[in-house]
């Protein structure tokens, strides 16, 4: 994990997006005295705050879970920012401790937890422990993420079946999502609110237990159901210059083999440009590499037995699929030569 560490002048910014404009105008005004921080706020309500931190480059987010008069309002924004700006580390504000509120926090991708009753001192090593990589929060905080973790692994759906739990609705959103639109986008086109496909969306995330259009993009590679073919959609001719290709990018430098083996066809199919040629073998050398620790990892979770078994059904995939690939070139050749001679 990468841990910044002030030392070059720099200064840590800081936004903060507290539940009203005179909270966050108080919280902004005590964080100021440390000269450490540069310290921005959100605006008078949640509109455009997204954009705000990204073009800021913001490091550390203080983040109400209660925004423009909706409970839960903060951790949706949060949810939404880091599908974009993955980088972010922020704190969820908190006027009262309450378990669900903490669950969700970590679950839209919080690494801190921090209550108002506490000081303005203990907020600012907060901020600072965040900008470090480190995460911020109580042992029992930390219990109850830990125990949720646990019980969540142990009936959470493999992904060969996860799509299963969903509702005609919710495949038909993730099926837009596929396709690169926008929030907006899929509303005109399903004849929904912006809000209502924002909330079947975190209806998604929660059932498939992702935190952002990445994942699910991801998670659904391959998949067999009703979703389109996503490895087909993101090295397709007509997506390569879109959206899809830069979800791919950033999905591949978050070390997701899948998306590395995508993003390397995507540039071959850009071979044009020798530089994309270089990326190419670039990121095919990054994706076999992951492969081979990942298989390196589960030879060793099985016994000598199972290894010599998976070897012989692999090697007989292959022979089989080397075979099929034969008979179409020799068909082909065939289909030439007549052409040829008639």
């Amino acid at each position: 994990m990468e841990i910044n560490k002030l030392g070059d002048g720099s200064r840590i910014r800081v936004f903060v997006a507290d539940s009203s404009r005179i909270h966050t105008q108080l919280l902004c005004d005590a964080l100021k005295h440390d000269s450490e921080f540069d310290v921005l706020q959100c605006g008078t309500n949640s509109t455009g705050l997204i954009a705000e931190v990204v073009a800021s480059e913001v490091h550390v987010l203080l983040i109400s879970a209660y925004l423009d008069e909706q409970p839960m309002r903060g951790l949706h924004i949060l949810r939404e920012l880091r599908s974009v700006y993955p980088r972010i580390r922020a704190a969820v504000l908190m006027d009262s401790y309450k378990s669900e509120i903490v669950l969700e926090a970590f679950r839209a991708g919080a690494r801190g937890i921090f209550s108002r009753q506490n000081s303005i001192e203990l907020l600012a090593k907060c901020v600072r422990s965040l900008y470090e990589g480190q995460i911020w929060a109580n042992g029992r905080e930390m219990s109850l993420a830990v125990e949720a973790l646990s019980n969540e692994h142990a009936i959470r759906p493999t992904n060969s079946s996860a799509l299963n739990l969903l509702t005609k609705r919710e495949i038909g959103i993730v099926e837009c999502v596929a396709e690169g639109l926008t929030n907006r986008e899929i509303a005109d086109r399903l004849k929904l609110s912006q809000h209502t496909v924002k909330n079947y969306l975190f209806r998604v995330f929660d059932k498939l237990g992702v935190s952002s259009r990445v994942e699910l993009l991801f998670m659904t590679l391959g998949q067999h159901s009703s979703v389109p073919d996503l490895a087909e959609l993101l090295v397709g001719k007509d997506h390569t210059d879109g959206v899809s290709f830069a979800l791919c990018k950033k999905a591949a430098e978050q070390d997701v083999p899948a998306a590395q083996l995508a993003l390397a066809q995507m540039y071959w199919a850009r071979r044009e440009e020798p530089i994309n040629l270089i990326h190419s073998y670039m990121w095919y050398l990054i994706a076999a590499d992951q492969l081979s620790r990942a298989r390196i990892k589960a030879g060793k979770s099985i016994t000598p037995e199972q290894r010599i078994e998976a070897e012989k059904r692999a090697a007989a995939w292959l022979s089989k699929s080397r075979g099929i690939a034969s008979a179409s070139v020799s068909e082909s050749q065939r289909t030439r030569s007549a052409g040829l001679l008639a």
